[in-house]
């Protein structure tokens, strides 16, 4: 009786961890979605590519990205040169550019 008692207690916590490790992924798919509207949309986006926790996008104009916006997401730094702005966003930079080329 005592191990089947033990049993349904770990059952009940791999279930839980289960839905905790759910909850807490990311929706890359959503988030690049925003992260295409706050670059301008995907009309203003000429190229994209991604270097370890970087990822580099050209814009036609780079007035009309919100980086407050972009930093909001998650990003950790944003470099503006020229037409092109260099995002840092960790692990989840290669990610979220998968994404972004699907949807481009």
């Amino acid at each position: 009786m005592q191990i089947l008692q033990y049993i349904i207690i770990a059952i009940v916590l791999i279930i839980i961890s289960l839905v905790i490790v759910k909850l807490s992924k990311r929706d890359f798919n959503i988030e690049a979605n925003k992260l295409i509207t706050y670059l301008g949309g995907k009309d203003n986006i000429v190229n994209a590519e991604c270097n370890m926790s970087r990822f580099k996008v050209i814009l036609k104009d780079v007035s009309l990205a919100n980086k407050d916006a972009i930093q909001k997401l998650g990003a950790k730094g944003i470099v503006e040169i020229d037409n092109q702005l260099k995002i840092i966003f960790g692990k989840n930079a290669k990610q979220l550019k998968k994404y972004i080329e699907e949807i481009l």
